[in-house]
């Protein structure tokens, strides 16, 4: 059975102005997601800012959004890391917070052979009773998952699919032949690339661009689903011009910056990223205002 289907917001973390997690602001966030048919909150994920937040922060992100959500959309926890005992901590903790599934990332840094990896994710699947959602973005960790292997996991009893961010189409579909038949779940990790992953079979996306445009990512999917094909496409098409806006610095700096605009009090980053080049927020503001937002 899906953790869900449609579109998983990767919610950002909002930060006070101390640095400290602004946990009046997250609800807020989780509120408006909600209201506009968000189908899933993914906290702590890499657009959350999970790299440079503690594990007490962090569980309690988790366990505050499963608290303020009250089982009225899942709520997915990234609990990946590149150290596999860890990892076990983390998934361990985020089941005993509340997450309805886990999202875990391959190891970055250290990286590991596919033998590693399958051994890596048998290990953190089997510390909880929760589904998992794998996560490959090599961009981010230097590591991908190749097709052979995410079939092989496939076969772990919890682990129910994959967000897919190596904006390599054949590899997709790749592990959509594979996978297709099997139960597997196909998530698109790309804002630009939601209906190509759907057109292979894909249920939904884990979006970043959802923070800003909650609706329309979920009706993108939502459309598809119900044999719209043409009204996703042209919903996708809509906002691509706003997702190259939000990737025109390393996620979350423009999103969290696009909040702000919007009037969230997301806050700021902690080092180091740090605030947008004024030219491409001159330019996010630009767009956004091209989409009525601010």
């Amino acid at each position: 059975m899906s953790v869900f289907k449609g579109s998983g917001v990767a919610i950002v973390t909002p930060m006070g102005n101390d640095g400290s997690v602004n946990y009046k602001a997250l609800e807020e966030l989780i509120e408006f997601q909600i209201k506009n048919g968000t189908d899933a909150i993914v906290v702590c994920g890499t657009t959350g800012e999970a790299s440079t937040l503690n594990d007490d922060e962090q569980l309690e992100c988790i366990r505050f959004a499963a608290s303020v959500v009250n089982k009225r959309v899942p709520v997915i926890a990234g609990a990946g890391s590149n150290d596999s005992l860890h990892g076990v901590k983390l998934c361990k903790g985020s089941q005993k917070a509340g997450a309805d599934a886990l999202l875990l990332v391959t190891p970055y840094y250290n990286k590991c052979t596919q033998k590693g990896l399958i051994a890596h994710f048998k290990m953190m699947a089997a510390s909880a009773d929760i589904p998992v959602i794998l996560y490959s973005v090599k961009s981010r960790t230097g590591l991908n998952i190749e097709p052979l292997t995410v079939y092989e996991l496939s076969k772990v009893e919890n682990i129910t699919g994959i967000k897919e961010a190596s904006a390599d189409i054949s590899q997709i579909a790749h592990i959509a032949e594979l996978c297709g038949n099997c139960g597997f779940d196909l998530y698109s990790g790309n804002d630009d690339h939601i209906v190509p992953v759907l057109s292979l079979g894909g249920v939904g996306v884990i979006s970043t661009t959802a923070n800003v445009v909650p609706k329309e990512v979920h009706d993108i999917v939502m459309k598809f689903l119900a044999g719209d094909a043409e009204g996703s496409r042209e919903i996708q098409f809509n906002i691509n011009p706003l997702v190259r806006a939000l990737f025109s610095e390393v996620n979350p700096i423009p999103v969290k910056a696009a909040l702000n605009l919007m009037g969230f009090n997301a806050g700021g980053y902690r080092m180091p990223l740090c605030e947008m080049e004024a030219t491409n927020l001159e330019k996010l503001k630009i767009t956004m205002k091209d989409y009525g937002l601010i």
